[in-house]
């Protein structure tokens, strides 16, 4: 037992392994890295997106009435997205088969990353469970072409967190 709890503290203190109690980034603070999975087997990060707005969105569940609305609402103001110049990449535990299904059935064109072990979810703060099954709150960050969370929606409405992000988009780009 107390070999465990030495990795465990070793692996917090060296990022190895996020606290699922993790306090979700402020506006402000550099976006939490990490690595994942796409539908399509693409590994990809947070820097691959340097230089443009990024569209960190967590959802709960594929196939879900509610993540499906999103994923669709996403899908379908891509294009004005794209020329506000922001990339939309999606974030569940569902593992990468799972992403692959989604995205077929409703032609989704942009990554789903597959957060299987939670780590992702967890340094973002929205790691949440109901009884022993866990899953990402519905969670949104807007990152700046520099990196830093620029805007953090929390309970989104599926139907309406893409154009409260296009709106903000156009705000800060004019502020800023």
């Amino acid at each position: 037992m107390r070999r465990i709890a030495c990795w465990l503290v070793v692996a917090l203190l060296s990022g190895l392994v996020a606290p699922a109690w993790a306090a979700a980034p402020q506006v402000g603070q550099a976006a939490p890295a990490f690595r994942l999975q796409d539908q399509n087997g693409h590994w990809l990060q947070p820097s691959d997106f340097h230089g443009q707005w990024l569209v960190l969105y967590f959802y709960p569940k594929d196939f879900t009435p509610g993540c499906t609305t999103e994923v669709c609402t996403f899908r379908d103001d891509i294009a004005k997205l794209r020329k506000a110049g922001a990339s939309v990449v999606g974030v569940s535990l569902d593992d990468v088969k799972s992403h692959a299904e989604f995205a077929r059935k409703y032609h989704v064109p942009f990554p789903l990353l597959s957060d299987a072990d939670t780590t992702v979810a967890a340094a973002y703060g929205v790691l949440a469970s109901r009884g022993d099954a866990h899953y990402a709150r519905r969670t949104t960050f807007l990152i700046d072409p520099q990196g830093k969370v620029a805007k953090v929606y929390e309970d989104v409405d599926p139907e309406k967190n893409s154009a409260q992000v296009l709106a903000d988009l156009a705000a800060l780009k004019a502020a800023g």
